[in-house]
């Protein structure tokens, strides 16, 4: 191959891999306002400040130029954390006014 493709190749996959930890940095601003939240769990709050910590710990599981197993870990930890924000939510909006769940019917 062409030292020229290779070169192409590498920027392309650069870009790919800075347009993927922007993303996640904009997510990760948003979540600022999640680890405030009185109704997340502490387990959720502790599982993405961990995620924080092994993204810009200078260690890695996968030893790799291109930092894909970082990027995988705080997007499984921003996951959990909107997962465990989206459950709380709803019944923090049910607590505050009063009012139970209704129970799904059963089968």
């Amino acid at each position: 191959m062409d030292s020229s493709l290779w070169l192409i190749v590498a920027v392309v996959l650069v870009l790919v891999v800075a347009g993927c930890a922007a993303v996640l940095l904009v997510r990760v601003f948003r979540a600022r306002r999640l680890l405030l939240d009185a109704g997340v769990p502490l387990q959720s709050k502790a599982l993405f400040w961990a995620a924080v910590v092994y993204t810009l710990s200078p260690i890695d599981l996968i030893p790799d130029p291109v930092y894909l197993d970082d990027i995988g870990v705080l997007l499984i930890a921003l996951r959990a954390l909107q997962a465990a924000a989206a459950r709380s939510v709803p019944a923090a909006a049910l607590r505050k006014a009063g009012s139970v769940p209704p129970r799904p019917p059963s089968r």
